[in-house]
């Protein structure tokens, strides 16, 4: 049998997001039929590279930061996966979210592998011209596995297009080609697809029609909570909201409110873009971030970060159907909880596919030098 010390190390961190795909992968292997072999190569990450990325500050202090780029699985094509920036970010969370997006870009049949990146910052707390240096020394630290056809790169939390088209930028001029397939979610200007912002919570909103649709429920009138109004998250409740779903409870980073009634969600990321924090919002009831979790409410949207779930905090949601628009938020306990109590769940790999596929139309359009309709 393959001796794979590399993930028995990191599953010793046990509860992790990292030990949830495991399980997962694990327990669809066993399912397949497939060999305890094949299951381990399949786990194991083809490479893990590790940067320092130094920057000149604007008070000309220098500091550095740690970066990542993890390169999960090529069989089927070159790497895809976002870069994100966070104070909180680990390698192991990476290795976890470059696995999913192997299973995730497979499961919707689209001709590329499994990647993630980031660095280790709260973006906030850098000027707009620190974030470029940030982001071009590590466009320069991990170029050597960037490419249209090695691993191709796309945002994440806390990147944007802006942030894509810096990446870019820097790997063009270290190569001495414009290939503008190199990365995706960029600018339209430079080679961007019209629909890519958005395709992520377009693709919830489908599978969350589908769900119900499957269940015999209109989304009409359905009680829906949502943690975290981001990029996704945002847009996403707009979107439900607009077609008659009722959002009962939300959830972000400064607090989590609730009104029965529903939430007016225009009126709501108004007062969030005028970067009001959510617990101010006169329409709402404030309350406890635990309280969140049990809200009675249809459908359940973790829309933030990974790992949120775990059994606890499974036990206590109310919700028949959780769809997770978040990068892997249920843990293994979280799972099997779920299962226990009949929960159905719209995993991630489907339900947030919507932006990785949108950017294989940019992959592809960018190749072919034709511009995609949206």
């Amino acid at each position: 049998m393959v001796e794979n010390n590399f993930t028995s190390q990191i599953e010793k961190s046990s509860g992790s997001t990292w030990d949830a795909v495991v399980s997962q992968i694990r327990k669809a292997g066993a399912i397949l039929g497939i060999s305890e072999d094949l299951i381990e190569v399949i786990i194991a990450p083809e490479k893990s590279l590790k940067v320092s990325i130094p920057i000149k500050r604007d008070s000309g202090k220098i500091e550095i930061f740690q970066g990542w780029r993890i390169l999960h699985d090529t069989t089927r094509g070159p790497g895809k996966g976002g870069i994100r920036y966070h104070s909180e970010l680990t390698e192991e969370t990476l290795m976890a979210l470059s696995a999913e997006m192997s299973l995730k870009t497979a499961l919707v049949s689209i001709p590329f592998g499994g990647a993630k990146g980031g660095v280790k910052v709260d973006p906030r707390m850098l000027s707009q011209s620190e974030l470029e240096r940030l982001t071009r020394r590590f466009a320069l630290e991990i170029s050597s596995l960037i490419g249209p056809a090695k691993d191709v790169p796309a945002p994440d939390i806390n990147t944007d297009a802006n942030v894509m088209a810096w990446f870019a930028d820097t790997i063009w001029n270290i190569s001495g080609n414009f290939q503008s397939a190199t990365i995706t979610g960029k600018p339209f200007a430079i080679g961007g697809v019209l629909g890519h912002q958005g395709a992520t919570a377009q693709g919830v909103v489908t599978i969350c029609k589908r769900l119900l649709d499957k269940h015999n429920v209109g989304l009409a009138g359905t009680k829906v909570a949502i943690q975290g109004l981001g990029k996704v998250g945002g847009p996403l409740a707009f979107l439900l909201s607009s077609l008659g779903a009722r959002i009962v409870g939300a959830q972000d980073i400064t607090g989590t409110i609730a009104n029965r009634a529903g939430i007016n969600i225009a009126k709501l990321l108004t007062h969030i873009d005028a970067r009001n924090p959510i617990l101010t919002f006169s329409e709402a009831e404030p309350i406890s971030p635990d309280e969140f979790w049990s809200l009675d409410c249809d459908i359940l949207i973790p829309a933030a970060l990974g790992g949120v779930i775990n059994g606890q905090i499974a036990s206590k949601i109310k919700a028949r159907f959780v769809v997770e628009a978040a990068n892997g938020p249920t843990l293994a306990s979280g799972d099997e909880e779920f299962n226990q109590r009949g929960v159905i769940v719209a995993p991630d790999i489907l339900a947030n596919a919507g932006g990785v596929v949108a950017s294989s139309f940019e992959w592809a359009q960018d190749l072919q030098g034709y511009l995609w309709e949206e």
